[in-house]
This record gives structure tokens, sequence and C-alpha cells, in this order.
């Protein structure tokens, strides 16, 4: 399908339907299929509960597709192969923010992709570890991905695109994904350059052991787990999702430490230095908490500090309320939104670039502070997306489509500098401002606010506090703290 100067191809295959006996299991590489295959038409989105804005026609196991769009004359082009967030539990590569029209027009091959979430992707079982020659469960949709950027690397060439310059990027779960596989032994010649928006990065992660204690929930016989319809499977999701995320323990429907495609929690891993050396934009936004817990049930200031006595054991807990103090009703909202950024965002951001700095000078790290003219709070977790795919008119669940001619600059300096990067590794190029690469001891970074300018120090003193926390705990959670975040 021709879009102007931009080729698109939507709803290619790049893995076996992961149905019946393949549900549940690692994912198999797509068939050849005879003469030419029809790519016109976007492939349905994985099973999940939430609206997401996404184009496609309809849910089904039969999920795991990617959509291409691609300069006309490319060849050689660099290649960003964008990975959805959702929490694990939701998201779309057809997702209407995310037509890579206006980012293609950079000079780039965009690739947009489908992956596995919530029970279909992330549940570990006894009886599935049993099956597994690897003796793993549960990161389905990891491997999905994987094999996703596997099928890049093999293909690309055809649509334009240069498999030795591949740039993994995304949001939320996307970005914590690419976190992942930097310090996963899987995660060799996968890409070679990376943007992460977002990332839950350096979360403690549930053992396997953890996760199939969890799953047997739904039940002890995977054969008859197996015979269910997809809408029942999908049923029984509130089963292992709480209501309230712990902030500083592990949570299941999410990857977890299975001892084969992640050996070991990432923090360890950046800390001391084994993580993959790679050129690395990473950021996060103003307020990435507002939104996550506006449903959460805390609502006073009993409530709140019972939220953090249960994440900050004794002394920890003092010096957590010193730095996040709610002493009225109507502090608790705005603290428990903040506690949230800090610890599920703000914190790995920082720690991955901190990290990689020490291995590779070509690491850059951003804030995205841009308020739209409509709005007065925010920016909420995942508003720069719209920007960064240069489709500010896109509508999104919650989020009205008006901007003016501060964001439309703003996107077209992070769409050119976004596609810089995926060129050469540089995010700097002919009329955007100076970009700096991070340095820890500084702790600078570029803030995308009502103006582009230099910054440091983006929350520092709660995220030094976060980094001894997790220091002292040696991210030895008390068990008994678990059974609230399943």
């Amino acid at each position: 399908m021709a879009d102007d100067a931009i080729r698109v191809f939507k709803g290619i295959p790049y893995a076996q339907p992961p149905v019946g006996p393949l549900r549940w299991r690692p994912p198999a590489p797509v068939r050849p299929w005879p003469g030419i295959r029809p790519a016109t038409a976007f492939a349905p989105d994985c099973p999940q509960t939430l609206e997401v804005g996404s184009r496609a026609p309809r849910q089904s196991e039969d999920c795991l597709y990617l959509n291409i769009w691609s300069p006309r004359e490319a060849s050689k082009a660099p290649v960003m192969v964008w990975i959805h967030g959702g929490s694990y539990v939701s998201g779309s590569g057809s997702e209407e923010r995310l037509d890579g029209t206006a980012l293609a027009r950079q000079g780039v091959v965009v690739v947009t992709i489908n992956y596995r979430v919530g029970l279909f992707g992330f549940l570990a079982h006894p009886k599935l570890t049993l099956e597994s020659s690897h003796a793993s469960s549960g990161n389905y949709g990891l491997l999905d991905q994987i094999l996703a950027l596997q099928w890049v690397k093999e293909n690309i060439a055809a649509f334009g695109g240069d498999p030795e310059r591949v740039t993994a990027f995304g949001v939320s779960a996307g970005s914590a994904s690419i976190s992942l596989l930097l310090a996963s032994p899987m995660g060799e010649r996968l890409f070679e350059r990376a943007i992460l928006e977002s990332p839950g990065a350096a979360r403690p992660l549930v053992s396997l052991q953890e996760a199939e204690a969890a799953g047997i929930v739904l039940g002890h016989d995977i054969d008859a787990l197996r015979a269910l319809t997809g809408a029942e499977v999908l049923a029984r999701t509130s089963l292992l999702a709480p209501k309230v995320r712990g902030l500083t323990t592990p949570r299941v429907l999410r990857p977890i430490r299975d001892g084969w495609i992640i050996p070991e929690d990432e923090r360890p891993v950046f800390k001391s230095g084994r993580l993959r050396p790679m050129p690395i934009i990473v950021g996060t936004n103003a307020d990435e908490g507002t939104e996550a817990t506006a449903p959460w049930p805390i609502d006073t200031v009993e409530q709140y500090l019972a939220l953090v006595h249960a994440n900050f054991p004794r002394a920890s807990a003092t010096h957590a309320l010193e730095l996040y103090p709610a002493k009225e009703n109507s502090q608790v909202r705005q603290r428990v939104a903040q506690l949230f950024g800090d610890t599920q965002f703000d914190y790995g951001a920082r720690l991955l670039a901190q990290s990689m700095a020490a291995l590779e000078p070509r690491t850059w790290r951003y804030v995205f502070t841009r308020r739209r003219a409509h709005r007065d709070d925010g920016p909420h977790h995942g508003q720069e997306v719209h920007y960064v795919f240069g489709n500010l008119a896109a509508r999104y669940p919650g989020e009205q489509a008006v901007f003016d001619d501060v964001d439309i600059a703003h996107s077209q300096a992070m769409m050119k500098a976004w596609a810089a990067f995926a060129a050469d590794g540089d995010p700097n190029a002919a009329g955007l401002p100076r970009w700096d690469p991070y340095r820890a001891e500084q702790d600078n970074y570029l803030e995308f606010g009502d103006t582009i300018r230099p910054a440091v120090g983006w929350r520092r003193e709660p995220l030094d506090f976060l980094d001894r926390f997790f220091e002292d705990a040696g991210l030895e959670i008390p068990r008994s703290k678990q059974a609230a975040n399943r």
C-alpha cells in the first residue's frame, strides 16, 4: 500500500499463530507462504481488556504480526522497531498514534510489532515449566519480541532497511523489555542502538518458582487451560492482577527471572557494568504517576502510610515520608503519584543512563515536561509518543487531540533527533538545540518543555534515596509482601 512517498506494509506475520497446542509455548517461526501475500490491512490485536486506540479489526490469539513504513527510495536506511507499552497486559502495534508515516519521512524504516500480553504472554505454571526444554515458563511475550527482532534482522533489507543499523525503541513495558534485553544473554545481536521512553527498568523481578505458585490459581491441568476459549482465559486476568501495584516489590504478569531468558535482576547487572554496551537515549515524563494511580483506593493519610510501610520497611519508611510527605488527605494523591513515578520509571531510567554512560559515551538522557496548550497537568506517562511519531492529531483514550505551534515544533525536533540517533548513534542534527551526552557526575539531560534546553539533577534527592534503599535491601524484599502484588 502506498502513502505519498512512503510504502506501507500491514499485517506481516513473523510467527506461527500461538493457538491450540502452541498457546503458552515459545513462538514458532512463521512458515513461508506461496505467491504474494496482501499486506494492506492491520492484523488482529492480542487479547486484552483495555482500549488503546487501536486500528486493528478485532482481537485474536492469532496476533503475532508486524507493520512496516518505508521511504519509497530507501536503500540501507536506518531501521526503528517499536515495542509498544501497556503494562504487559495491553497495547498494539496498530495504535493510531503509532502510524509510522511521518517518522519514516525522516529517512528511516519504521516497524511496529504485536506481542502476547497478559495471561497469554506472561503466565508461568509448573506444568508449563515441565514442558520446556529450558525448564522455563512465563516469558512468552518477551520471546515474541525477540523473534520479531530476529525477523527484522533477516528480512528488513527487502524493505530498504539496513539490518546492521537497527534501533529498538518503545515506551513503558516496551522500553522495559528493551532494558531487560540489554541485560539478557538472549539480547545479543538483536539491535545496535536503543531508545527507552519511560522504561520500567531495574525493578525487582519475581522468580520462576514464585510465578509458578501464582499461576496455579488458574488451575492445575494445563490441557484443560489450553482447551479454554481465549475469552475464558482473558476473564481470569483479575486472579493475577492486583488493584494496587507494589512499588518496590516484584509482580507477576510481566517478565520474570526465569533462569533462561532473564537469569537475574537488572539492577546488579547494571551496577556491575555487565549490560550490553550500545548508544542509548533514555528519558521520562514530568508526571509519570497521576493517571496510573488514579484508580487506586488510596485517599487518606492512613491509607497512604500503609502503602509506604508496605513498600519501605523500618527506617526507610521514615525517610520516604520525609521525601514524599502527606500531612493532609488533600496531599495524598499527589504523593502517591510522585512515589509511583519515581519507583517505577524515574529511578530505573537514571540508573540505566548512569550504567551505560560508564561503558558507552554515546548515552543521552531527556525529560519531557511539555504540557499541551489545553492541559493544566502532566505531561503524563506516554504522552510524548504522539510527538515522537509526529501524530499530534491522533486520538488516544483520555487524551484530546489539541496542540499548537510549540507542540508541532517539538514533534519535529523529536522526530529529527530520534532519526539522527537511529542513523549514527547521535541525536544531534542541524537545526536542533545542542544535546550533550549524559554524564553521571553532572546528572544532565535535555528538557523538552515549553522550550528545549539543557538541565541537570531531575529529582536527584528522591532517586538517590531509592538507590540507597535498593542497595541496602539487596533486592531481597520480604516474601510476605509479594502476595499482595499478585
